[in-house]
């Protein structure tokens, strides 16, 4: 043990980059002198030995610790490479740009930036530096600033081309950019280093959309590139970050309440329909359908439509003969979640914001639930491109007794809207195992399970 845990000690978090991680951080255990500074003499603090120096360790250390141990190469190796592979081998196979394995390295890409992610917020108020070229871990201190950098994107459009830039500022003083000495720690979020301070914004903005300003005070996107670049580029920008200025174009930002939409679709099946109205020489299906449907959420604010997804504002592009024009929608996402809480509530195995069941216990959950459906704000739709129409109105099941002398009959009958299908074809489908026909609107109607 270099270091005793008896006499003055520090930790400290050294950040270098890896050859095949990116930036990567170690945590170090530096004995003091009798000043209380630090010395050249330490030794690295991994979970295995930390509680040896506990007394000079709070909370955070500890998670930073294990943190940082899940992010040592080795523990990658570990993770994902056979137990006799050498981490550098294993790595460099891994990273290589022809023959390596590409789903794998995106992975482990991933993998590093949600750890750098978990990282640097714990890293406030801590001893934070930069390791030196010979592996001495206290080489330059940084500042891991603990307010956050404010962010606002500019956007002129001409008829010549589009230039964007940004203006970063910190406690009211704009940041020393371009300056080709900055550079980023974690892109998703940003995270960056400018004349030995770590920055960070409040909100989660992408660390891609202000790299090239590190080496350039603007970039210009050419006339021809321009629509996708909106389409993509911009859009997103709009949809992740509140402070966007444009000149050339319009941002309307426009709030509305969700109502949700239960969108059915049919999961793959290679069965045809059986018909049961003025169609008696047609072909019946050889075999059962096994086909399920898919229940998926999303949600209308105003004319605009988004998936289920968390994302806590919603934005739509429209080029309406080149005049550019976006909408920017805050999304009311704990809303959002309540209604996939009414679902779950009324029996649908909703995980997130799909689920699947076969079909005849789909369309009996849909005829039962029907009306809290439409109480609770619901419409239930169809994908308008698909050409397999299913009857999603409400089926309703009608007895009649009569009566004879000594015995009576019982007849029953469905309703499927204005279409009524009785018992006895009812019967005969059930023997051969169907679940649906079709109706003679062309509308797939599901007989429900009793």
């Amino acid at each position: 043990m270099k270091v005793s845990p008896n006499e003055p000690f520090q930790i400290i978090y050294s950040l270098f980059q890896h050859e095949y991680l990116g930036y990567t951080f170690e945590s170090f255990i530096v004995h003091l002198d009798e000043r209380g500074k630090l010395t050249y003499q330490h030794q690295n603090i991994a979970g295995k030995n930390a509680k040896d120096f506990a007394k000079g360790l709070d909370k955070t250390d500890f998670e930073l610790i294990e943190w940082m141990d899940k992010m040592n190469q080795d523990s990658i190796v570990r993770k994902w490479g056979k137990k006799s592979a050498k981490p550098k081998e294993f790595l460099s196979k891994v990273f290589d740009p022809e023959k390596g394995d590409k789903p794998l390295r995106t992975f482990i890409k991933k993998y590093a930036e949600d750890c750098r992610k978990e990282i640097l917020p714990r890293l406030k108020g801590k001893f934070v530096f930069e390791m030196g070229n010979d592996g001495e871990p206290a080489w330059r201190q940084l500042c891991v600033l603990p307010e956050p950098a404010s962010v606002q994107f500019h956007f002129k459009r001409t008829s010549e081309n589009t230039t964007y830039y940004p203006t970063m500022t910190f406690k009211g003083e704009k940041l020393p950019l371009p300056d080709p000495s900055a550079y980023m720690i974690c892109k998703e979020p940003a995270w960056f280093v400018i004349n030995n301070n770590v920055y960070h914004f409040e909100n989660e903005v992408d660390g891609r959309k202000i790299l090239p300003f590190f080496n350039k005070d603007k970039v210009v996107i050419p006339k021809k590139l321009e629509e996708n670049y909106y389409r993509n580029f911009v859009a997103s920008l709009i949809e992740s970050v509140d402070g966007v200025t444009a000149e050339g174009f319009t941002i309307v930002r426009a709030e509305h309440k969700p109502r949700p939409v239960l969108t059915l679709s049919e999961l793959p099946s290679a069965t045809k329909m059986l018909p049961l109205f003025n169609a008696p020489n047609e072909e019946e299906p050889p075999r059962d359908e096994t086909g399920k449907i898919v229940f998926s959420l999303s949600f209308k604010y105003g004319k605009y439509k988004f998936g289920g997804e968390s994302k806590s504002t919603g934005v739509v592009f429209e080029n309406d003969r080149g005049d550019y024009k976006f909408y920017r929608i805050p999304r009311q996402t704990a809303e959002e979640k309540n209604y996939v809480v009414h679902l779950q509530k009324l029996g649908l195995p909703v995980k997130g914001v799909v689920c699947s069941l076969y079909k005849g216990l789909a369309f009996s959950w849909l005829n039962e639930n029907r009306g809290s459906l439409l109480n609770l704000g619901f419409e239930v739709s169809q994908p308008d491109q698909h050409d397999k129409k299913y009857f999603v109105g409400k089926a309703v099941m009608e007895l009649e007794v009569r009566e004879n002398i000594d015995w009576f009959d019982i007849y029953a009958k469905i309703l499927f809207g204005d279409f009524e299908i009785s018992f006895k074809e009812l019967r005969k489908l059930i023997l051969r195992k169907k679940v649906e026909f079709k109706l003679p609107n062309g509308e797939i109607a599901i007989i429900p399970e009793a």
